[in-house]
C-alpha cells in the first residue's frame, strides 16, 4: 500500500470521534456543499457526525437541534442555495452562561470536534468557546451536570473553520464560499440591464452588497467593464464628482449608448461621508442631464443556486476540514481552511481574524493603501487591473513606445476570450504600443486580415461569448513565409496568442521557424483559453469555468426532471477531447456517482461494479443517479454502450436516460471567473511583453531581436502563482498524441468525488493543506493569485 494511503487509513481514522457541523451568521451559496462534504467525509472515516441546526442558537438550546447525520441526510442538497441546517444570530452564546449551556449539550452527545462555517464573528466566537472549554467543563462538574470521567474523556475541544461569506472579506483566503455565486447573480443582472440601457441611452447605477468590503463591487465592475466604481477601500479624491462626469461624457462621445456605475453599499468619500446610489443618480442627472436609473440588488445576491466554483471549493474545503480535525491534538490551534491560488491551506484562525480586524482599523484611520494591501494579493491585483483598464489617459500623457503588438485567437472559441482581448488591447495602448487585431487566427494572419484596433473598439467585449476576432484551428507551419511577410509589412514587434492546445503548437512552430525567419525573433506570449483545460503549464484555462457551469446547470435540470420519477439514472456525455477535466470536476460539482475518463482506464468489470453500487444505493433511499462520460474516454465503451449496459443490468431496479451536452458547453455568456481571469491574465501578459520589448530592442539596428527560450512563453497558473514558462520547456510535459499534459492536478480530486458518492477508495493526503502562518506577501512582478 502506498505511504500516503497508509497515512490516511491508519493515522487518520476517525473511529470513536464525534464531529458536529454548523452554519452561523449570514447564509451563503455553497454552504450546503460544505455541510455535505463534512458529513460524508466524516462518516467515510468512521466518525459520528452531527448537524447543529440554527447555528449557535441550536447549540445553546440543544435537544432536537443537535441531530445525528446519516449519509442520506445530505442527498440532493448540493444544488440548494442558503443553508438547509439553518443559521441564526445568537446573543445568548455571547454570554458565559450561554456557552456553558452549549458545552453541556455537546458533552451529552460526546462531541469534541466542531466544524464552523461562517464569517469572522462566528469563527471568533468558536475560538473563544475553545479557549474556555476546560473552564466550562470544570463548572459543569462543580454543578454536578457531568462526572469526572466526562471531563477526562472530553477534555479538549477542537475547532476548524470554513469561511462562508459572499463579501469575500476574510483575510487569509483568496476566495470565500458564496462569493463566486454572488458575482454570478450580479453579472446576470448587469448583462440584463445593459440591453435595456443601450435601447434608451441610459445611465444605470447599481448598488451591490459590501458594507465594509468592496470586493463584489470591484470584481463585478472589472467583469462588466463598468465606467466607474465606488468601494470603501478606495474612497475617491476630492473633486471626484467632476472627474466621474467627465468620464461618463467621454464614454458617450466615443459612441457608447450607456453608462454603468457600480456602488458598494459601504462606499464613502475621503472624509467618511457615505456615497449612496441615490446621491450618484442625483449627481449625474443634475450635472449631465442623462436619463439615470438606480437598481439595488439587495438579497438577490445571497440567493439562488451555487455556482460550480462554489460547489467545488466548498467540497474541497469540507473534506480538508475533516482531515484537519482528525489530525488535531490538545495543543493544536484552531485553524481555518483557506484557498491560496489553486491550493488548499490551513491557517491559524485567530491570525486571520486579527488581520481582518486590522483592515477595518486601517480604514477607520484612513490608511486606505494599507487596507488594500491587508485585503490580500487577490484584492490588490483586481484593483490594479481595474485602474489600468477603466481610465484612459489623454494621448498627451501616454508613453510612445513605437512598438506594434498583434493579438489573435487560435483553436476553438472559449468564453472569456473577448475579455482577454479587450484587456490586452487597452493595457497595450496604455503602455504606448500600437495594437493590431488579427481575424480568424493564423489563417487570417497569412491572408493579411490585420487591422489596427483602438481603445473604443473593444468596449462592451467582456460579456460577449465566443470569439469576436474569429478563431481557426489552422497551424502556421505551412504558411510561415507568408506570415513572416505580414509581420514585415505591419512591422509587428510582438505577438499575443490566446487559445487552447493549438496555441501552444503554434508557438512551438514559430519558435522553431526563428532559425529560417528572423521575423519570428520577437516576444511571443500565449494565454491558455479552452473549455477542455488541457493545456500544459497551467492548472486553469480561460473558458473552463463557464463550461463547468453549463454542465452543472444542465445536470441540475436533468435531475430535477426526475423529481417525480423514482429510481432513475442519467448518463451524460461531456466534451473535452481526451482530457477528463470537465467530466471529473463537473461530476464533483454536480454530485455524480461516477465519471469515466481517458486518464483513468476502465473495463467491463469497473462498469459492472458501478452498476452494482448504484443498484445498492437505489434500494435504499437514494432515488437518482448521475454518470458522466468524457467524449473520448474509450472508443469501445461509448455513451450508447454504457447507457444500454446500465439499462439492462439495472432492469427492475432503475431505468436510464442519456444526454449528450455537445456544443452548449462552448456557448453562452462567460462566467464572472472567466471574465476576470481573462482580464487579469491578459493585462499581466501585456506588461511582460512590454518588458521583453524593452530588453530585446537593439538600438544599433533599430529593431527588436528576441531569440532566447524565455522570449516565447505561456502564462499559466501553477498552484499559487501565475508563472511565465518557455513553451520549449513544456514539450516534455506534454502528450501531443492525446493533446493533454502528462500530469494533471485535478486527478487528485477524483477520489474525493468517489468518496462523496459512497465508494471505498484510497485518498492521497500527501498534498493536503499544512498549517501555515498568515504572511503578508507583496506579489512579485508578474505573479499573483488567479482566484477572483
Amino acid at each position: 500500500m502506498p505511504q500516503t494511503e497508509k497515512k490516511f487509513f491508519e493515522n487518520l481514522t476517525g473511529a470513536g470521534k464525534a464531529i458536529a457541523v454548523l452554519t452561523s451568521g449570514g447564509d451563503a451559496q455553497g454552504m450546503n456543499a460544505a455541510v455535505r462534504a463534512v458529513v460524508r467525509m466524516g462518516i467515510y472515516v468512521g466518525a459520528k457526525v452531527y448537524f447543529i441546526h440554527e447555528g449557535y442558537q441550536g447549540m445553546v438550546d440543544g435537544g432536537d437541534n443537535i441531530e445525528e447525520a446519516k449519509w442520506e441526510s445530505v442527498s440532493s442538497m448540493l444544488q440548494v442555495g442558503g443553508t438547509v441546517i439553518g443559521s441564526a444570530r445568537c446573543k445568548e452564546f455571547r454570554s458565559h452562561e450561554g456557552r456553558l449551556k452549549a458545552a453541556h449539550n455537546l458533552v451529552r452527545k460526546g462531541i469534541t470536534n466542531l466544524c464552523v462555517i461562517g464569517g469572522d464573528g462566528s469563527l471568533t466566537g468558536a475560538n473563544l468557546f475553545r479557549e474556555e472549554w476546560s473552564g466550562l467543563l470544570a463548572e459543569l462538574l462543580e454543578q454536578g451536570l457531568i462526572d469526572e470521567e466526562a471531563t477526562q474523556i472530553y477534555s479538549a475541544l477542537h475547532i476548524v473553520g470554513m469561511v462562508g461569506s459572499i463579501d469575500n472579506d476574510f483575510c487569509g483566503t483568496d476566495m470565500t464560499i458564496g462569493t463566486d455565486s454572488a458575482l454570478h447573480r450580479i453579472i446576470e443582472v448587469v448583462d440584463a440591464i445593459m440591453t435595456t440601457a443601450q435601447s434608451h441611452q441610459r445611465t444605470f447605477v447599481l448598488e451591490v452588497m459590501g458594507r465594509h468590503c468592496g470586493y463584489l463591487a470591484l470584481v463585478s465592475a472589472l467583469a462588466c467593464g463598468a465606467d466607474w466604481v465606488l468601494i470603501p477601500e478606495m474612497p475617491p479624491e476630492d473633486g471626484w464628482e467632476e472627474k466621474m462626469c467627465q468620464k461618463l461624457c467621454a464614454t458617450r462621445s466615443r459612441g457608447s449608448r450607456l453608462n454603468i456605475i457600480i456602488v458598494a453599499e459601504g462606499a464613502m468619500d475621503r472624509h467618511g461621508n457615505a456615497i449612496t446610489s441615490s446621491i450618484v443618480q442625483d449627481l449625474v442627472v443634475s450635472r449631465l442631464g442623462f436619463d439615470t436609473r438606480v437598481t439595488i440588488l439587495g438579497h438577490v445576491q445571497r440567493g439562488g443556486t451555487p455556482s460550480a466554483f462554489d460547489r467545488i471549493l466548498a467540497s474541497r474545503m469540507g473534506v480538508e476540514a475533516v482531515l484537519a480535525l482528525l489530525e488535531t491534538n490538545a495543543n493544536t490551534a484552531a485553524c481555518v481552511v483557506s484557498l491560496s491560488g489553486n491550493q488548499s491551506v490551513r491557517l491559524p484562525l485567530m491570525e486571520c481574524v486579527q488581520m481582518t480586524q486590522e483592515v477595518q482599523k486601517a480604514m477607520d484611520e484612513k490608511r486606505f493603501e494599507d487596507a488594500v494591501e491587508l485585503r490580500g494579493r487577490s484584492f490588490e491585483n483586481n484593483l490594479k487591473t481595474y485602474k489600468l483598464l477603466a481610465h484612459r489617459k489623454p494621448e498627451s500623457e501616454l508613453p510612445h513606445s513605437n512598438f506594434n503588438v498583434a493579438v489573435l485567437n487560435v483553436g476553438a472559441p472559449a468564453a472569456g476570450m473577448n475579455a482577454a482581448v479587450r484587456s490586452a488591447i487597452r493595457v497595450g495602448i496604455s503602455e504606448g504600443h500600437k495594437m493590431f487585431a488579427v481575424n480568424d487566427g493564423f489563417e487570417g494572419f497569412y491572408k493579411g486580415q490585420i487591422r489596427e484596433i483602438k481603445w473604443a473598439d473593444v468596449g462592451g467585449w467582456t460579456g460577449q461569448g465566443g470569439s469576436l476576432l474569429g478563431t481557426k484551428r489552422t497551424l502556421p507551419a505551412k504558411h510561415v513565409g507568408e506570415i513572416a511577410e505580414q509581420i514585415r509589412k505591419y512591422n509587428i514587434n510582438a505577438l499575443l496568442v490566446i487559445g487552447g492546445f493549438e496555441a501552444i503548437e503554434c508557438l512551438l512552430q514559430l519558435y522553431e521557424a526563428r532559425s529560417d525567419y528572423e521575423e519570428f525573433c520577437i516576444p511571443l506570449c500565449m494565454l491558455p483559453a479552452t473549455i477542455s483545460n488541457n493545456v500544459p503549464g497551467t492548472d486553469l484555462s480561460i473558458g473552463a469555468d463557464t463550461a463547468l457551469n453549463a454542465i452543472v446547470e444542465t445536470c441540475d435540470r436533468i435531475k430535477q426532471s426526475a423529481s417525480g420519477t423514482k429510481r432513475r439514472v442519467f448518463i451524460i456525455e461531456t466534451m473535452g477531447g481526451y482530457c477528463g477535466y470537465l467530466a471529473s470536476v463537473g461530476g464533483l460539482a454536480a454530485g455524480a456517482d461516477a465519471a469515466y475518463i481517458y486518464e483513468e482506464p476502465f473495463d467491463i468489470r469497473d462498469l459492472q461494479a458501478n452498476v452494482m453500487h448504484l443498484t445498492a444505493k437505489m434500494k435504499s433511499s437514494i432515488q437518482r443517479g448521475l454518470i458522466l462520460r468524457n467524449e473520448s474516454c474509450n472508443e469501445n465503451y461509448t455513451t450508447d454502450f454504457i447507457y444500454q449496459l446500465y439499462s439492462e443490468e439495472g432492469r427492475g431496479v432503475f431505468d436510464c436516460r442519456k444526454n449528450v451536452l455537445g456544443h452548449m458547453q462552448q456557448g453562452g455568456s462567460p462566467s464572472p471567473f472567466d471574465r476576470n481571469f481573462g482580464t487579469k491574465i491578459a493585462a499581466k501578459a501585456m506588461q511582460w511583453i512590454t518588458k521583453k520589448l524593452t530588453e530585446t530592442y537593439r538600438q544599433g539596428v533599430g529593431r527588436v531581436f528576441a531569440n532566447t527560450e524565455d522570449s516565447a512563453c505561456l502564462l499559466g497558473m501553477r498552484r499559487r502563482a501565475m508563472v511565465f514558462q518557455p513553451v520549449v520547456q513544456l514539450k516534455d510535459e506534454t502528450d501531443f498524441v492525446h493533446r493533454i499534459p502528462k500530469e494533471q492536478w485535478w486527478l487528485k480530486l477524483r477520489p474525493l468525488m468517489k468518496i462523496l458518492a459512497k465508494y471505498k477508495t484510497s485518498y492521497d493526503v500527501s498534498d493536503s493543506g499544512q498549517l501555515e502562518h498568515v504572511v503578508l506577501n507583496r506579489p512579485q512582478a508578474f505573479e499573483a493569485a488567479a482566484a477572483i
